[in-house]
């Protein structure tokens, strides 16, 4: 057990999914943690709550930096360290991606093909896409096989069950005798000037978070957010074994298959900050592309629509910065994770415990992992 962590006392704002793995990461080097959430446990305000929870470096390659794509790669094997110690199970599947495309957006899917064939000979740690014809498309998912001819598989990427973790993390919560105040919100800056009480204070918040980052001293940055809207469909005719990408002409579509039938559909993502329910549009596109994967999505029932907004800074970029002040507790703040939340979250909690433990980040380094720190003597604040 690492002795810096188990004299440290520690205030976590934001119970969504970096707030809980931390929280639990830190309780069980011994550490003491209080979490603090506006919500209830059910993290039915998080973002981690409604998203698809893909693992998926290569896919993700095409449209993000070589960094975020760097993340993932670490967090993969991490995320499989992580569940194995959790006392609930977590469905967790590392059986690549399919990506499919109809014919007459075969143009658009050689590009994407062609984009991501470069992208892992640049990069050693990215398994090369695999080109399907007919026969090895039925051989690795006989459900689509008869509505298309060719494909390209992604190996070694994986998904896991977002709400599954969520429920996993509570419990571990309990476990460690977290002491976690729902329904709480808190103001990370008043929390510091509680220096008997916390020894650092981390801010998880998300959007929540708008006014700390926008008020950091040495790196003011804007924080937006970015609506992504979801269907989660229960459908006992399809049997997809792995998550499938449609090439669209408006956006990727994704299928993410859970256990016991369970679908999650998405793919929308719009620069607005609206928390409306899903609209008719995107209802409809989703719904009509997902049956032409598959026909045995007529049947099937719908269990949710859902939007929520993904915390984004400038250029789409996951973030650290870190205060430490003579009279108050140390601050530290983690946002921007953007749409890739899961596929890089092990990557970010462990450059964090660095930064916490050692004021210094070797993986943040090599991941290219932005981290800002404000050091400042009792003098210099006045």
């Amino acid at each position: 057990m690492n002795s810096t962590f188990a004299k440290g006392k520690y205030a976590i704002v934001g119970a969504g999914l970096i707030g809980r793995l931390l929280a639990v990461a830190l309780a069980k080097r011994g550490a003491q943690v209080e979490l603090f959430e506006k919500g209830g446990s059910d993290a039915l305000e998080s973002p981690a709550r409604i998203a698809a929870a893909m693992l998926a470096p290569l896919a993700e390659s095409a449209i993000t930096e070589d960094n975020v794509v760097g993340m993932g790669i670490h967090s993969l094997p991490r995320w499989k360290q992580l569940i194995d110690e959790l006392a609930k199970p977590v469905f967790f599947q590392q059986d690549g991606t399919l990506i499919l495309w109809h014919r007459q957006d075969a143009s658009d899917a050689e590009r994407f093909a062609s984009h991501l064939e470069r992208n892992s000979m640049r990069n050693e740690f990215l398994s090369a896409p695999q080109r399907l014809d007919s026969h090895s498309l039925k051989a690795i998912e006989p459900g689509v096989a008869d509505r298309f001819t060719q494909g390209l598989y992604l190996p070694n990427e994986g998904q896991l069950d977002n709400r599954q973790l969520l429920e996993a993390l509570l419990v571990e919560l309990k476990l460690m005798k977290v002491k976690c105040h729902w329904h709480t919100p808190a103001d990370p800056e008043q929390l510091r000037k509680e220096i008997d009480r916390f020894d650092w204070v981390i801010d998880c918040r998300g959007l929540g978070a708008k006014k700390a980052w926008k008020n950091t001293d040495s790196a003011p940055k804007d924080l937006r957010g970015v609506r992504g809207e979801v269907i989660r469909l229960h459908a006992p005719e399809v049997k997809l074994r792995r998550p499938t990408r449609l090439i669209h002409p408006r956006y990727p579509i994704y299928i993410a298959p859970k256990e016991d039938d369970v679908y999650v559909i998405g793919a929308t993502e719009i620069e607005s900050e609206d928390l409306s329910p899903m609209s008719v549009r995107s209802a409809m596109e989703l719904l009509s592309a997902t049956y032409t994967v598959h026909s045995g999505f007529a049947e099937a029932r719908i269990l949710e629509m859902a939007t929520q907004c993904r915390p984004t800074l400038k250029d789409n970029l996951p973030e650290i910065h870190v205060e430490r002040r003579s009279g108050v507790a140390d601050l530290m703040l983690i946002n921007g994770l953007y749409r890739h939340g899961f596929m890089i979250s092990p990557a970010i909690l462990d450059c964090a415990l660095e930064l916490i433990s050692t004021d210094s980040s070797p993986t943040a380094e090599i991941l290219g992992l932005e981290v800002n720190s404000d050091l400042r003597e009792a003098s210099t604040c006045a």
